[in-house]
């Protein structure tokens, strides 16, 4: 069986699972996204406004506008008005906990996690393949 096979078997086999309860689910699937991850560990450090996690995460002030609404939606962010403008910050301290206990699972898996074959990213070695190549700009 070919890795890239291994790795669809291995997804179909957790999608055909029970799973986990939906509202976990949800919640690592906020925390998937890359900017909003940023935008929380901005947050993790204090209260900020808009533009200065635009600046922090480097993301147009609409698109990280639209991350605090996702995460406010999720209950992971709240706000505060201070004149003109409103100050973000993290709703729940649990989220803390759950952050550094990722770096250190994440520091004790090693590279595992980032050569994951189903969420990983593939090493950078040799031509791209066909399929990456696609995506890149429509052609082959």
């Amino acid at each position: 069986m070919r890795s890239d096979e291994a790795a669809a078997a291995a997804v179909d086999t957790c999608k055909a699972s029970a799973g986990p309860p939906a509202p976990a689910v949800a919640l690592f699937r906020s925390l998937a996204d890359p900017s909003r991850l940023a935008i929380l560990l901005r947050l993790a450090e204090g209260e900020a406004r808009v533009v200065e996690l635009v600046a922090a995460v480097g993301l147009a002030q609409s698109t990280v506008s639209a991350h605090l609404a996702c995460l406010r939606d999720c209950g992971l962010v709240d706000s505060r008005p201070e004149g003109r403008s409103t100050r973000y910050h993290l709703a729940r301290p649990e989220l803390l906990d759950l952050l550094a206990s990722a770096e250190g699972l994440l520091a004790a898996t090693g590279e595992a996690v980032a050569l994951c074959p189903a969420y990983g990213t593939p090493p950078t070695t040799g031509a791209p393949s066909a399929d990456r190549s696609a995506d890149a700009g429509g052609r082959r």
